[in-house]
């Protein structure tokens, strides 16, 4: 029971990081139909503008001021970038995006070098939030769940409860209508990919101490984000959280299980040798394969629900 409870907080915790990461991405692509495949990117960035404002005046500005650093970036990059090749279609604002991605990479490597930077967690919250039988559960880890579930209603209520929420669903389907009416339709969709930047750069304040702050850290998660993305749904951020809450949690029970397939098999009678085929597989522990299971899994969406868990269109 106690390993059960500990295990399913931790994977809870990392599945919230999940969603802090891809709800952005699923923002930018309901709102304007861009896959941005630079998203990491901008995690990445606010870690280390987390890292660097905190070495100046702590974790607490970081946090406020990081997202803002980055989802100013990530305006411009659409007002001079993203806009100019919008107009040749989908495949050039991927490659933009693409290529994006690996200059970033680049800049970061140039201002704060190859290495890990030494970005702790806040003293403050370094520490046991409770224990559970013999074990704790580190504060951090509440906090990171915590900001997570706030940042997921600030979402819904900026959606759906505000006039610029409005607005920017009324932009997604009638842009004409909406910049008769007077508003910026332009203006309007780098506001959405800016704030969609500055939910990656959240993610970055919260996940950079959490792990580790590195360059590589933005090809670590990158590939992840885009499997929730797709397993959720495209486009859907109800999608995009069960998607993370599920995906975290089947990774993380498998990463603590050091159980063979041998060991599983033999639960259910089974004797296997070294004769059976497929032998060598079945030694590996789950442990092992853990890291596979999120794209086993989008695998298997796209052969039997291609549009996703809650999307609303295939393709």
């Amino acid at each position: 029971m106690e390993f059960t409870l500990i295990t399913l907080l931790n994977g809870l915790s990392y599945g919230l990081l999940l969603f802090m990461l891809s709800s952005g991405l699923t923002l930018i692509f309901s709102m304007m139909g861009v896959l941005n495949f630079a998203h990491a990117s901008f995690y990445m960035l606010g870690a280390y503008f987390a890292y660097t404002v905190s070495m100046k005046i702590g974790f607490w500005p970081a946090l406020i001021v990081a997202p803002l650093l980055v989802g100013a970036i990530g305006a411009l990059v659409e007002r001079y970038g993203l806009r100019s090749v919008h107009k040749y279609g989908h495949v050039p604002e991927l490659l933009f995006t693409f290529g994006l991605s690996y200059v970033l990479v680049e800049l970061v490597q140039l201002v704060w070098g190859r290495a890990a930077v030494p970005y702790p967690i806040p003293p403050s919250l370094d520490g046991p939030l409770f224990t559970l039988y013999t074990t704790t559960f580190p504060m951090y880890r509440g906090f990171m769940m915590l900001i997570a579930v706030l940042m997921l209603i600030s979402i819904y209520l900026v959606l759906t409860r505000t006039r610029i929420g409005l607005v920017i669903q009324a932009a997604l389907t009638h842009p004409d209508m909406v910049e008769a009416l007077g508003h910026n339709v332009p203006r309007v969709f780098m506001l959405v990919f800016g704030g969609g930047c500055a939910l990656a750069g959240l993610a970055g304040v919260i996940g950079g101490n959490a792990f580790v702050t590195e360059p590589g850290m933005a090809a670590t998660v990158g590939s992840i984000i885009f499997v929730v993305v797709v397993v959720g749904g495209m486009g859907s951020l109800a999608g995009a959280l069960i998607a993370s809450l599920l995906i975290g949690i089947v990774q993380t029970f498998a990463v603590a299980l050091d159980y063979s397939f041998l060991n599983v098999f033999s639960l259910f009678g089974a004797n296997l040798g070294p004769e059976t085929f497929g032998y060598p597989v079945l030694k590996l522990t789950i442990s092992q394969v853990a890291p596979i299971l999120p794209y086993v899994l989008l695998v298997l969406i796209l052969i039997f629900r291609p549009r996703g868990l809650l999307g609303t269109r295939e393709g």
